[in-house]
């Protein structure tokens, strides 16, 4: 059965904002290596829009942006919308009951998905599907902007920490009613 992760950068006040605040060399190397070992990804709309820069080739990318973007591409990735009619390349649309697909994707798949978006892995969480949530932070505080959590989360037990690069220290929580 898949593991649902739901891991975004965020700042110490709990705002995510990827043109405020990114990842140094190192995370963004960690996070090539996460996506070369996912299963695949889920998103809502709003972020897989953005995700989709990475569909396409820019020729002032580094090798490091080539290795995220090929890695990125070669995962299947689910897309949860009401309003799109296709997505792009290696992707699915997922509309209708939410609950139900995401669930089904848990138990055909192993390894872990990740969820991308606030808003989604809020109605996962309602959901009960969330299996755990990676906070990366960074040391800086917006003030404002959307938050990590849409709402709040249910009881959560931290089950592990670790410095990643210069900056960013990963959280890692899982519901505090799931066993160890």
């Amino acid at each position: 059965m898949a593991t649902l992760v739901f891991g975004m950068n965020v700042s110490l006040d709990g705002y995510v904002d990827h043109d405020k605040f990114g990842p140094d060399p190192v995370l963004f190397q960690h996070f090539i290596e996460q996506a070369q070992e996912q299963t695949g990804s889920i998103y809502g709309r709003r972020l897989y829009e953005v995700m989709r820069y990475w569909d396409e080739e820019h020729p002032e990318w580094t090798p490091d942006l080539r290795a995220f973007a090929e890695a990125w591409r070669n995962q299947p990735k689910w897309v949860v919308s009401r309003s799109l009619q296709s997505v792009g390349p290696n992707a699915t649309l997922i509309t209708g009951d939410v609950g139900a697909a995401v669930y089904r994707l848990k138990e055909e798949f192993d390894g872990e998905i990740e969820v991308g978006g606030p808003e989604l892995a809020q109605s996962l969480t309602e959901l009960g599907l969330i299996d755990a949530y990676r906070l990366y932070v960074h040391p800086v505080a917006l003030g404002s902007g959307k938050p990590y959590f849409a709402s709040p989360p249910p009881k959560l037990r931290l089950t592990a920490s670790e410095r990643i690069g210069e900056e960013a220290v990963r959280l890692t929580y899982v519901p505090a009613d799931r066993p160890t």
